[in-house]
C-alpha cells in the first residue's frame, strides 16, 4: 500500500521562498506546521491509501489524461486561509483562474472516477497550501499578514507536466517520491 496522489509540482521562486520566509518569521510563534517549500504543489487527485495493483491502472488512465494537454503557465497570487475568521486551518497561495488547470484537473478526476475512484465532493479549488494551522493566538496578526498580500502577484509557473506521488509521512514533515511524470504533449 502506498498513500499517493497526482499533482503539479511548483518550482519554487526567490519571490515564492522570501514570502514563505516572511510569513513564517511573522508567524513564528504560533503553532503552524509549514509546507517545505520543495514540497510545494497542487493537488490535482488525492487518491490516498493505494494498493500497489491499483497504482498501474492509476498510472494508465494518467497517461491518457496527459496526452490531451499542451503546456500552460499559471500565475500564484494572493494568501488566504480555509476555515473562518475565527478558526483558520490553512494558509494558502491562490491561483489566478485557468482554464487549462482547471480542464487538466477535471479530466485527472475523471480518469480515476473511471477506475473507482468517487469524485471529490468539493470543487476544484487551485491553490498551495502554505502552512497548516494547529492553533493561532495573534488572529490579528494572521488576518493583517494575509490582507498585505491578498492581491499580491507571487509566482509564474510553467506546466509541462504532473506527477504521482507517494506521501510518506514522517514526524519531520512527509516526504515526496515521483512515481510517474506525466509529460503535457
Amino acid at each position: 500500500m502506498k498513500r499517493i496522489f497526482a499533482a503539479i509540482k511548483i518550482h519554487p521562486s526567490e519571490k515564492l521562498v522570501s514570502l514563505l520566509f516572511h510569513f513564517q518569521l511573522v508567524l513564528r510563534d504560533e503553532s503552524i506546521k509549514w509546507v517545505d517549500h520543495n514540497n510545494i504543489h497542487i493537488t490535482l487527485k488525492f487518491f490516498g491509501e493505494t494498493e500497489d495493483y491499483r497504482i498501474s491502472e492509476i498510472i494508465t488512465q494518467l497517461k491518457m489524461v496527459s496526452t490531451k494537454h499542451l503546456p500552460f503557465k499559471i500565475q500564484l497570487k494572493g494568501t488566504g486561509v480555509f476555515g473562518s475568521v475565527y478558526n483558520p486551518r490553512v494558509i494558502w497561495i491562490g491561483i489566478n483562474e485557468s482554464q487549462e488547470l482547471k480542464n487538466l484537473s477535471t479530466d485527472v478526476l475523471n480518469a480515476a472516477a473511471i477506475i473507482g475512484w468517487d469524485r471529490d465532493r468539493q470543487n476544484f479549488v487551485p491553490h498551495i497550501t502554505a502552512g497548516r494551522i494547529k492553533s493561532i493566538d495573534n488572529k490579528a496578526n494572521l488576518n493583517e499578514i494575509i490582507t498585505k498580500n491578498k492581491n499580491h502577484e507571487i509566482h509564474e509557473e510553467n506546466v509541462e507536466s504532473f506527477y504521482l506521488y507517494e506521501s510518506i509521512l514522517q514526524p519531520r514533515g512527509p516526504i515526496y517520491n515521483i512515481l510517474e511524470t506525466f509529460r503535457l504533449t
